[in-house]
């Protein structure tokens, strides 16, 4: 299954997913991220970059700007809000049926946001890897169980 995490830029929230989720290395998992507003290339978040080697996991350094390939690769589309959800089915209505919010994916009665860290300090970003954490967690307990 290919697995597309979806956030603003691509510098915080979705490469920690994506870090996350790559660390457990899920037999037939592959995970991708990208940004509704990101540009090729950019360097990731200090922070997320500081937590995500901290926890010694794989992952990418630089940013991606979400697109039809991608898009057309993936099985599913996790967004970290609503309004990530709301732009990619307003862009790309021919992916609909694989867009989800990562909350409401992994438990549909559990719907919400993921808090964006962007512009906080080091505390901020260790309380959305570790938000992130635990929903990656429920993610990979459903991916196991199908």
């Amino acid at each position: 299954m290919n697995i597309y995490l979806i956030c603003t830029g691509n510098t915080c929230r979705s490469p920690m997913a994506e870090a996350i989720l790559r660390s457990k290395a899920i037999d037939h998992i592959s995970v991708r991220s990208a940004g509704i507003h990101g540009r090729d290339g950019w360097p990731i978040s200090l922070h997320a970059k500081t937590l995500i080697e901290k926890a010694d996991m794989p992952y990418t350094p630089v940013s991606k700007a979400v697109s039809i390939e991608d898009l057309e690769w993936a099985d599913v589309v996790l967004t970290m809000t609503t309004a990530h959800k709301d732009v990619l089915l307003y862009s790309y209505p021919e992916v609909d049926y694989k867009v989800f919010t990562l909350k409401e994916f992994v438990r549909p009665d559990a719907a919400g946001d993921v808090q964006d860290p962007f512009g906080g300090d080091l505390e901020t970003y260790r309380q959305a890897f570790s938000e992130l954490s635990g929903i990656i967690d429920m993610l990979e307990q459903k991916l196991t169980e199908e």
